[in-house]
């Protein structure tokens, strides 16, 4: 089994700062094995967008999703077209049955309204804690976060090493704007979830997923009975923070 390669990922943000994101997805490529890359999607628009861009690079990217067993038929929908349209396996990863069992037993199946310590112990159950074992021996973790999706995403960097899981975490898509994101799929004919075209501007769990109106904020409709406004599921913060104002790195050559 081969070691993570040594970063210099200040230097490498130097080196990708401004470039399109096809060619930060060509450099993962060229620099990382393959089978060590993997991308995380749920299936929303800018997921669909990123894996378009990897199939021109990678015929048979390593591509993983985490049914939470409550999301929506027509994200069940997506992933089936995705999987007949590029031709790739759809790697899933579960929640543990019996921590479901054991904080439904506890708490009932609604607990998430009734706090957000309660929701977020949902979240870590159904989401956070089944990503470890996904990610295991995994070099670059590619995600399609973008600054303009959250004022907790802002800063992130187009890649950072994450000590939580020992691997780099690239964002090709970091400065993308929304219009860009729906200009690029109306363009390339990528399939997206239908529930966008009912208002739906970020789909999550059906119970914590809303649509909203034109006015609104992007993450309005996620945890909408939530006062705190940065509302994230726990997957993309790190050290209490979704990778802003990132820390030197561990690897420096």
């Amino acid at each position: 089994m081969s070691a993570l390669p040594l970063v210099n990922v200040e230097a490498v943000r130097r080196e990708l700062d401004g470039q399109p994101a096809l060619e930060i997805v060509r450099w993962c490529y060229a620099s990382f094995e393959p089978g060590r890359i993997a991308l995380s999607t749920s299936f929303g628009a800018e997921g669909m967008v990123l894996l378009d861009m990897i199939m021109q690079v990678c015929p048979s990217p390593r591509v993983f999703t985490i049914d939470t067993g409550r999301m929506f038929q027509e994200t069940y929908d997506v992933w089936q077209t995705v999987m007949e349209k590029y031709n790739i396996p759809i790697e899933v990863c579960y929640p543990d049955a019996g921590e479901i069992n054991a904080m439904v037993k506890e708490q009932g199946p609604n607990l998430f309204y009734k706090s957000v310590e309660n929701r977020k112990r949902c979240c870590y159950v159904r989401k956070v804690a089944p990503l470890r074992p996904a990610l295991k021996d995994t070099h670059v973790w590619l995600t399609a976060l973008r600054r303009g999706q959250s004022e907790s995403r802002s800063e992130i960097p187009v890649i950072d090493f994450v000590p939580d899981y020992g691997l780099y975490k690239v964002c090709p898509l970091y400065q993308w704007s929304e219009e860009t994101v729906w200009e690029y799929i109306r363009n390339n004919g990528v399939p997206f979830n239908e529930l966008y075209n009912r208002g739906f501007r970020t789909i999550g769990c059906r119970p914590c997923s809303r649509a909203i109106g034109p006015h609104e904020d992007t993450r309005a409709g996620r945890w909408w009975w939530e006062k705190e406004t940065a509302k994230e599921c726990g997957i993309h913060v790190h050290e209490g923070k979704v990778q802003r104002k990132p820390k030197p790195p561990m690897y420096q050559i």
